[in-house]
């Protein structure tokens, strides 16, 4: 054993640590060398173990040059600056400086503010100054002022010269008597007695009574499309007749202005053709109103004796007007030839018609006629009741 740790000591790294003394030296190495120790063969002749490795030594020289230390610079987050006091810059102004409070500086007063001022000192009653001054007032004593107005205000002002003085008239405000009872009643105002409100209390006019069932109901669409569209549906689709109505008035708006025939006019008070394309449901409207019969014929059995019918002319109310002069229209459409092709086709049938009413070449004209004729022939069998 006493062998052994002599061979262990000879085996031991010679160490050898080198400084630098020069005075710009950073950085320290240290040299580890591990020399080949031989054979030990005179101390261990019996000894065949292999020398022990030292993890600790190192094969080379590796040198250790530690990084420069970072110096961080403290600087404050706020700078802070000395303010500078200039007493010329003082936000409070002296009084000796303020040229609002002397009496030069405030503007001179107007010409009814002056008239104010010295009606109330003489103790009488001054101008309105709510009011603005008339420019007469203003360049009433300034001549130069005078000759740069404009020629009408000249004339004016040369007029209010010449006028007569405030206490003579120069006509008379009497009203003319017809007799020693009245006046003239052409000279009174009638009408005003009328527009003053019947009942006091009311802001408008008082409603027409008895109120319609559905007055308090909101229509979104006019009557006259609502119509028109509910007379368009098949089988319920009402979707589908909606959508007929929207490419109905689309044609009418995209169409040429209409010329209208004398012969067969329109509606009085009717619009100038160039207006109908701008609005489509008046277009509809008159259309549909012009060619609207005014009564039906009803056959009454017996009537006339003998079994012969007796036909007798009955008036229509403004919806069954419309709905027989839109039957009129669709039936007419049906006729005509299919042009394009697609679901707009029966609509723009529709609506060429429509125009084909308003320029007066539709036979639903001869048929509206051809009817009133009728009605007319047959008015004499109307029995009116008699008067008790």
């Amino acid at each position: 054993m006493h062998a052994i740790s002599q061979t262990s000591e000879h085996w031991n790294c010679d160490s050898g640590v080198a400084r630098d003394h020069d005075t710009s030296a950073s950085s320290i190495e240290t040299q580890s060398f591990c020399h080949d120790v031989e054979d030990q063969s005179h101390h261990t002749p019996h000894n065949t173990m292999p020398p022990r490795l030292n993890v600790k030594c190192f094969t080379r020289s590796m040198p250790l040059r530690p990084q420069p230390r970072l110096q961080w610079s403290v600087r404050p987050a706020t700078r802070f600056s000395v303010s500078q006091y200039r007493s010329y810059s003082d936000s409070k102004t002296s009084g000796a400086n303020d040229r609002s409070a002397k009496v030069d500086a405030k503007p001179e007063d107007h010409v009814s503010q002056e008239a104010a001022k010295t009606a109330e000192i003489m103790g009488e009653q001054g101008p309105d100054l709510s009011r603005g001054t008339p420019v007469e007032d203003i360049v009433k004593n300034d001549k130069d002022a005078q000759e740069k107005l404009p020629k009408v205000m000249k004339d004016k002002l040369k007029a209010n010269a010449n006028a007569a003085p405030k206490g003579s008239r120069s006509y008379s405000t009497m009203t003319t008597q017809t007799s020693s009872q009245g006046l003239d009643m052409g000279l009174v105002d009638v009408q005003s007695a009328a527009k003053l409100p019947q009942i006091p209390g009311l802001k408008f006019e008082m409603p027409t009574l008895p109120l319609p069932k559905d007055g308090h109901v909101k229509r979104r669409y006019d009557p006259v499309v609502e119509q028109v569209t509910n007379l368009l549906m098949r089988h319920g689709e009402k979707s589908v007749a909606q959508s007929n109505m929207a490419r109905i008035l689309q044609h009418l708006r995209t169409s040429p202005i209409p010329t209208i025939n004398p012969a067969k006019p329109l509606l009085p008070g009717a619009p100038p053709p160039s207006h109908l394309p701008l609005n489509p449901i008046l277009y509809l409207t008159l259309a549909i109103d012009s060619v609207a019969p005014l009564m039906r014929i009803r056959s009454q059995r017996g009537a006339a004796g003998g079994g012969v019918a007796l036909q007798i002319p009955v008036p229509m109310h403004l919806r069954q007007r419309r709905r027989t002069a839109i039957e009129w229209i669709m039936s007419n459409a049906s006729k005509r030839r299919n042009v394009g092709s697609g679901k707009g086709s029966f609509a723009q049938r529709i609506a060429q018609e429509l125009i084909a009413v308003v320029e007066g070449r539709s036979t639903v004209w001869d048929r509206r006629n051809a009817l009133h004729k009728l009605g007319v022939a047959a008015r004499a069998n109307i029995v009116l009741p008699k008067k008790r």
